[in-house]
């Protein structure tokens, strides 16, 4: 048999250059599944913050093929994906780089499902592949942790009015 180069996937993989990310976290909050719902798309959009906890307000187009993004003016911003399904107050998927900056694509679920005494169970799930920045790798789990403490919060302050 012919020796035949690798592909280049099969080349990046044997060097270490595509990896994987999964994240799930699932957690209850004290507030209805439309609260809750409510408060995702708050946090998602104009609520946004960077990891230090500045603003950073996004744009969220809520239907299939809408984008997620940041505009920054002037023609001028961030894609961070599409929306793949949109099922108010259930379920929330989201396909694109998010906040990688480079060849990678991500998948991110939000489901909500209602529990007893009002509460609402939220279960988050990002999943990439691609060429994955280390830094961003070891900080996603913590990133994921703060937003879900947003929309807690927000819920919170939501349920309260």
């Amino acid at each position: 048999m012919k020796n035949e180069p690798a592909s280049a996937v099969q080349q990046l993989a044997a060097e270490g250059g595509i990896q994987t990310l999964n994240v799930m976290k699932d957690t209850s909050i004290d507030a209805p599944i439309e609260v809750v719902w409510e408060s995702i798309l708050e946090e998602m959009g104009p609520a946004g913050e960077h990891g230090d906890g500045s603003p950073m307000p996004m744009n969220v187009e809520l239907w299939p093929g809408g984008r997620w993004f940041r505009d920054l003016g002037n023609n001028a911003g961030h894609l961070w994906g599409h929306i793949q399904v949109v099922k108010p107050p259930k379920l929330l998927e989201i396909t694109g780089p998010l906040f990688m900056s480079y060849p990678a694509i991500s998948h991110l679920q939000y489901r909500l499902t209602p529990e007893d005494g009002g509460k609402t169970r939220l279960k988050l799930t990002h999943r990439a592949i691609g060429l994955l920045d280390p830094e961003h790798a070891k900080g996603v789990t913590e990133g994921w942790q703060e937003v879900i403490e947003q929309i807690r919060k927000i819920a919170l302050r939501r349920k309260g009015k």
